[in-house]
């Protein structure tokens, strides 16, 4: 059964796809059968994966929405495809047609647990499945937490950082009383760190604060080669190894593996 992490965060901007992309990408390049789920009607973790999102044909909006094809609904299995230059990594990929699930979904009965049912039916297929959650809180993010069994929340280290997370967490209670009460919040993940800044280090203060021993030991420093990387379509452990966006990543990979090894 396939560890489930919604990285989700309803503020743009604070390196939530990024995260999505590399950590999946380091947990496949430790052997790990790893799967990304594109909830984000962007698609940048399709695109950031080298996947032409033009070409793509079905997509989660077709999951999630249980679009029949021959009479039968879009499962994940038809949709999902193998990440050429990484054996154990797959993606389930987005289309601009998923910012549309929202309103098609409002009057669906057991709309929350659409994503839950798609993941249940290929769960056993994977040690861990990587959810990309959309910048909001509405109802396909509802879906995510609800699918999930951990949350990561990925935070900037930039003024306003911590603006906003009141209502996240608020909905994350919600989520564990209602509708997955299994839900844990694997941890805050500070990112564009620049130790040479006040306000970096004012920010990570704030923000372990906060989360109280539930934030990541690593951080993600601020790198032009993780920036460059999407462009390229690929994760930055194979876009440039010797990067400290590629040490940060697969350091972020080794502690969520151990955290999964002493849950056990």
């Amino acid at each position: 059964m396939a560890k489930i992490i919604a990285v989700c965060n309803q503020k743009g901007g604070v390196g939530k796809t990024t995260t999505s992309i590399n950590l999946a990408a380091c947990l496949a390049a430790a052997e790990r059968k790893t799967l990304i789920v594109d909830m984000d009607a962007q698609s940048n973790a399709t695109t950031g994966l080298g996947i032409d999102k033009g070409s793509v044909e079905l997509s989660m909006y077709d999951v999630i929405t249980e679009r029949e094809v021959d009479g039968h609904p879009v499962e994940i299995r038809d949709i999902r495809q193998t990440v050429d230059y990484m054996k154990f990594l797959d993606v389930a990929p987005a289309t601009p047609d998923l910012a549309g699930a929202e309103i098609e979904l409002v009057n669906t009965m057991a709309r929350e647990y659409r994503l839950r049912s798609a993941l249940q039916a290929i769960s056993d297929e994977y040690d861990y499945i990587i959810i990309d959650s959309p910048p909001s809180l509405g109802l396909v993010t509802v879906n995510v937490l609800t699918a999930a069994t951990s949350v990561l929340i990925p935070i900037q280290c930039e003024y306003y950082a911590l603006e906003g997370l009141a209502e996240l967490l608020n909905t994350v209670r919600q989520v564990q009383k209602n509708l997955n009460p299994k839900l844990v919040i694997e941890g805050a993940l500070l990112t564009m760190y620049d130790g040479r800044l006040s306000l970096s280090r004012e920010v990570a203060e704030d923000v372990r604060s906060c989360f109280s021993g539930r934030v990541f030991n690593v951080v993600i420093s601020r790198n032009v080669r993780l920036s460059e990387a999407p462009s390229f379509g690929k994760p930055i452990i194979l876009y440039n190894i010797m990067s400290a966006g590629a040490e940060n990543y697969l350091t972020l990979a080794k502690e969520v593996m151990d955290n999964e090894q002493n849950t056990k």
